[in-house]
């Protein structure tokens, strides 16, 4: 099943975002095939990051919170607020899935 996690950062947190994103980087490369694409969240102009959203791959929203809650962003304090939902895969370049 699929799984998104949309966080956004506490305001004035980009230093520790900056100090964490290696590990953090880590842990994405780590996780294989659990994670299908993720990405930073960007301010309204595009210059700086704000937050994460990424699409998961897990065997439930139990798992998927897990996942979440030992990212190396989430275990600094980084975010502000963080959600995890299930998530169902429908559009790909135009191309209906079934589901």
């Amino acid at each position: 099943m699929f799984f998104t996690v949309y966080s956004v950062d506490k305001p004035f947190s980009a230093g520790l975002r900056s100090v964490t994103r290696d590990q953090h980087l880590a842990y994405l490369a780590a996780s294989g095939t659990t994670i299908r694409f993720a990405g930073p969240l960007m301010s309204e102009d595009g210059e700086k990051m704000v937050g994460s959203f990424l699409v998961l791959e897990a065997d439930s929203l139990a798992a998927a919170r897990n996942w979440a809650a030992n990212d190396p962003y989430a275990k600094v304090g980084l975010f502000e607020s963080s959600e995890v939902r299930p998530w169902r895969f429908l559009f790909e370049k135009g191309v209906r899935r079934e589901g």
